[in-house]
């Protein structure tokens, strides 16, 4: 026993000396200087050499013309935004309006696919004015008569934002309304003349992951250095959030103290709304709507005896009373199924499942009497992607979407027991008449089958360059859209590989919620490895079957994808011929002390605790570059002002990998944020960039 201790604890020692000289011996850390003038110098030579590489390349205009044209057409479908009464709101881009407009049509006029819209916001003029470079974060609007909204705004994408109350009936700002000043805020209304704030109060009010620690109750007409505190977290906490649902004419404003990225506490107002009180909700479990007295949460862990993966309704009024509350199983999916999104109308919830990652759609109903829950698969279109659009409560209408990769969405209103009535729908932006799509499976390393989504021409023969999009992690399944969004901020790239005659395919690996909570789990801190296996394993089924061949394939992710692509280059050189990498984490030893990183712990682990580093330091990108391998070559795009992952993380990959003797293509965009492209004009180009990178390396090279 004493001699496993004190292996234990020489093992221990080691790794934190090992990671501490990595730390130490760490030539980049400049580059995490986000606004320094030496590491923004760095920044400009970089896009400067990759642009000279690309931008003149014979087809790059004409590929961001067309990108431009796809993503600014005028055709596409106006999505709901807030239904209000009779009014519905939506936001919409285009080459007019770069930044968006906030509009508002009759609810009738818009059901019959003939909106008549009125600006309310112009986030364009409204920048311009204010000498401002606005994106928008968003508007919450008061019900009943919806008169009254908190605005948010955020300086070129930011996560942070101010937040202005807005009056939607004289449209314009209140001069002197509720105004929180640019931060990670998370604000909602409690009543017409009360807010739940959380936000940055100053010293030792925000968590160690950047967001807010406090929440307080701001009445109207007082400052808000003055507010009432009526929550708080620790300094440990990923962060405190408020949100609220409206049951009829109830509201129910909610407070959560997120402790880990996957645990959070939530608190309800007791029976005369004075304080907020602790319930019985599991801190695994997800709130996901309210209806007819019943707050509906998901299950990502076994609870009661029911399985995790399914529905369950609680009585609100129970639980703001202190008594017993019965727990109810509402819907549980089977093995192949997994429950993603959750909508209520007045007397029916809307549920979006995936079944083998195609889309489903249920209705479920409560009997008053029993408590009850039936269920009913409500057809929509087979063999799609199916996603819910918005509610309108008192009809009992759900508004919901369906495409596939070739099949432009369209926009349905979907009412029980009667055909889906179609809204809108986009016109087929290219012609797929000689593409073809298949749902495949590949066998991981541990036999688990991976499935994925693969597009070509039809009667294509011999291998082909392939373009593989992963995320793998955070519970976000990767469902197949058309091809014109396919990847992920990406713009109409995956369009424009498989025109050219070659492969284009979206793995559904591990980490995902394809599945359900154990598919997410599989891939979870040390079990991180199974993501990797399962991309390369997709890979590998690519050059087994003779769709593609080893270095003709190209990895893309972004954010969590980025530290799948970063593993899967380092680990598997000889497979992949190239890498697309947007907003990446890539130095897992520092993440969790950038900027949002702590947040990310229950994800990824914690690099500080020598036994998480073991499994991490296995795979992290960044201190797994080693001299004298040749790796495929990668474009890393991002944003300066993405206050989510650093800027640092893509910034000294690719100065590691170029010391090495790498080729790497590096645009950093300075606006966007995370999301990387606060317009479409820095969409289509990213679009036209990456294709011509994918044609360099993948194509005509040998």
């Amino acid at each position: 026993m004493i001699r496993a201790s004190l292996a234990a604890l020489a093992l221990s020692c080691s790794l934190t000396a090992t990671a501490a000289a990595a730390q130490d011996a760490d030539p980049y850390l400049w580059l995490e200087d986000i606004e320094g003038k030496k590491a923004l110098d760095w920044v400009g030579r970089e896009n400067a050499a990759t642009a000279e590489l690309i931008t003149t390349r014979p087809g790059f205009e004409a590929d961001r013309q067309r990108a431009r044209a796809i993503l600014d057409d005028d055709r596409q479908i106006a999505m709901p935004g807030e239904v209000m009464g009779d009014i519905i709101t939506n936001f919409w881009r285009d080459a007019a309006n770069p930044r968006g407009i906030w509009r508002q049509s009759p609810l009738d006029a818009y059901l019959a696919g003939k909106p008549l819209w009125t600006t309310l916001i112009d986030v364009d003029a409204l920048g311009k004015a204010e000498k401002q470079s606005w994106v928008w974060h968003g508007a919450d609007c008061l019900a009943p008569d919806y008169r009254r909204c908190l605005v948010s705004l955020s300086p070129g994408g930011t996560d942070s934002d101010i937040v202005r109350e807005w009056d939607r009936t004289a449209k314009s700002f209140v001069s002197d309304g509720f105004t929180l000043p640019q931060a990670k805020s998370s604000v909602t209304w409690e009543n017409a003349d009360t807010l739940l704030v959380a936000t940055d109060y100053g010293a030792g009010s925000m968590t160690a992951s950047g967001y807010p620690r406090i929440v307080k109750r701001w009445k109207r007409g007082t400052p808000l250095a003055s507010a009432e505190t009526v929550a708080e977290g620790e300094a440990e906490d990923v962060g405190m959030n408020v949100f609220a649902f409206t049951d009829g004419d109830k509201r129910w404003p909610m407070i959560s103290r997120g402790k880990t990225f996957y645990t959070a506490d939530i608190k309800l107002p007791n029976i005369d709304a004075s304080r907020y009180i602790s319930t019985i909700i599991p801190d695994t479990a997800s709130v996901r709507d309210v209806i007819d007295g019943q707050l509906i949460i998901f299950l990502n862990q076994d609870w009661s005896g029911i399985p995790a993966g399914s529905l369950v309704s609680l009585s609100l009024a129970d639980m703001a009373a202190g008594r017993q509350v019965p727990i109810v199983t509402a819907m549980t999916p089977t093995k192949a199924q997994a429950i993603e999104n959750v909508a209520a109308t007045d007397t029916i919830l809307w549920v979006k499942a995936l079944d083998d990652v195609e889309g489903k759609l249920f209705a479920l109903r409560r009997d008053a009497a029993t408590g009850k829950w039936s269920q009913k698969e409500v057809p929509l279109a087979a063999n799609a992607t199916v996603g819910i659009a918005g509610t309108i409560g008192k009809r009992d209408i759900l508004l919901a979407t369906a495409e596939t990769m070739l099949t432009p969405p369209t926009l349905y209103a979907m009412s029980e027991g009667q055909a889906p009535q179609p809204v809108q729908s986009l016109p087929a932006t290219f012609d797929a008449k000689d593409m073809r799509v298949e749902k495949r499976f590949a066998t991981s390393k541990d036999g688990t089958k991976i499935p994925y989504f693969l597009v070509r021409k039809a009667g294509a023969t011999g291998p082909v360059p392939a373009l593989v999009h992963a995320y793998g992690g955070f519970r976000a399944a990767q469902t197949p859209g058309y091809l014109t969004g396919q990847p992920y901020r990406a713009g109409p790239l995956g369009l424009f590989w498989v025109e050219g005659g070659n492969a284009y395919v979206l793995a559904n690996i591990r980490g995902g919620g394809e599945y359900g909570p154990a598919w997410h789990q599989a891939a979870l801190r040390e079990k991180r490895q199974n993501s990797f296996d399962d991309l390369h394993a997709v890979a590998e089924d690519l050059v087994a079957t003779g769709i593609s061949a080893k270095g003709k394939i190209a990895i893309s992710g972004r954010s969590n994808g980025g530290v799948l692509v970063g593993a899967a280059m380092t680990q598997r050189p000889d497979l992949y011929g190239a890498v697309i990498s947007g907003s990446p984490l890539k130095d897992m030893w520092r993440y969790d002390k950038m900027l949002a990183g702590a947040s990310w712990v229950a994800e990824y682990g914690d690099p500080d605790v020598p036994a998480d580093w073991a499994f991490l330091s296995k795979y992290s990108p960044y201190q797994a570059l080693r001299r004298g391998v040749t790796y495929p070559p990668i474009f890393l795009y991002l944003s300066t002002k993405d206050d989510r992952v650093h800027p640092g993380h893509a910034r000294k990959y690719a100065a590691r990998l170029k010391e090495l003797g790498n080729a790497v293509y590096y645009h950093e965009y300075v606006e966007g944020g995370h999301s990387v492209g606060a317009d479409h004009a820095e969409d289509a180009v990213r679009a036209a960039m990456l294709h011509a990178f994918l044609l360099r390396e993948l194509v005509e090279k040998k």
